[in-house]
């Protein structure tokens, strides 16, 4: 999962409060003998702790991925959750509050070395240290918040994928578990009021996934907020197909109308191919239709997957740099 090696980030009381007790443990270790030996001690003090902070502001920036390397589908993701803008202000913030802790401690070495009294040198690099480190707690705070977040997002494949979607009831879960060589995993977003449905299975030996969108995909897009509206936009990049499931006895409680109505905003909303399949034809004739089936005896379930697989479009080629043509050496 690409959010979950990022690790806890600290808040400014916690990293000073780690910083200072390795401070004190490298300057127990000195043996104080001579002036030059309580000068190391006091700059083996200033430059612990400024490692230890630096060190670990450093890490929090480099642990969390690239929003411009990750797939598009995550990175929509991450922005609705979190604000990848803001967050990239505040990893800023570490980096500039890092970069001015070095400086400075590299600084106050240099003073501490030609001082009467080195302490009081150190003592006051540590007071501006630390003043810089209150000055990023709401940063790390904001960063610490998003990590919890993403890291509650579930794993969503990148290979080919086929978007279930129609009025609840349907039979949008029970096709996703037909199909599937084991039960769904039911993956709680947070956008969505249910909990997305993801399912698996292998053809030729490639592995597709399918994905039922309860809370999504599931009532008119004019009834959306902004915040689902954008997560139906990130779905765009994973779903190479989407199954439209139609009940025609309008046993889920929905006219068919209504369900027809669905059908126009998503199709509006999404440019992938759509197959429209109407369901439970043990209750009512479904001749009507291009395909159908029933999820409750699995008539004609097998035949769509076949439909839906075929209608996945093949991969993009790779589209490699051209290389210099090879010049062979002169012939002696």
């Amino acid at each position: 999962m690409i959010f979950e090696k990022i690790p806890t980030v600290l808040t400014s009381d916690e990293l000073l409060d780690k910083a200072f007790r390795r401070a004190a443990r490298a300057r127990k270790g000195k043996k104080i003998v001579s002036r030059k030996s309580k000068e190391k001690a006091e700059e083996s003090m200033l430059l612990t702790a400024s490692n230890i902070l630096t060190d670990n502001l450093s890490n929090s920036v480099r642990r969390f991925p690239s929003f411009d390397q990750m797939p598009p589908f995550y990175r929509d993701l991450a922005d609705i959750i979190v604000d990848v803008d803001e967050m990239r202000m505040n990893l800023s913030s570490l980096q500039w509050a890092g970069d001015k802790i070095k400086d400075l401690s590299r600084k106050y070495v240099g003073i501490m070395r030609t001082s009467e009294d080195p302490s009081f040198v150190r003592r006051q690099a540590i007071g501006r240290i630390s003043s810089i480190i209150n000055s990023i707690d709401i940063n790390l705070r904001f960063l610490n918040d998003a990590r919890n977040k993403l890291r509650k997002l579930p794993e969503i494949d990148m290979g080919p994928s086929i978007v279930v979607a129609g009025y609840p009831n349907v039979g949008k879960s029970s096709f996703v578990s037909h199909v599937s060589s084991a039960k769904p995993e039911i993956a709680s977003y947070p956008f969505t009021t249910k909990g997305l449905a993801v399912g698996h299975f292998t053809r030729n030996y490639i592995r597709y996934q399918v994905i039922d969108t309860p809370g999504l995909l599931d009532r008119p897009l004019e009834e959306r907020n902004d915040i689902e509206l954008q997560a139906i936009s990130a779905l765009k990049h994973v779903g190479k197909v989407m199954l439209y499931i139609i009940d025609p006895s309008e046993t889920c409680g929905y006219t068919l109308d209504k369900q027809m109505h669905l059908l126009d905003g998503i199709k509006k909303q999404f440019s992938m191919p759509t197959l429209v399949v109407a369901n439970k034809t043990d209750l009512k004739d479904t001749g009507g239709y291009e395909m159908s089936m029933s999820t409750l005896t699995g008539d004609g379930v097998d035949a769509i997957l076949d439909r839906l697989v075929e209608m996945i479009p093949p991969p993009e080629p790779e589209i490699n740099p051209p290389t210099e043509p090879e010049i062979n050496p002169p012939l002696e």
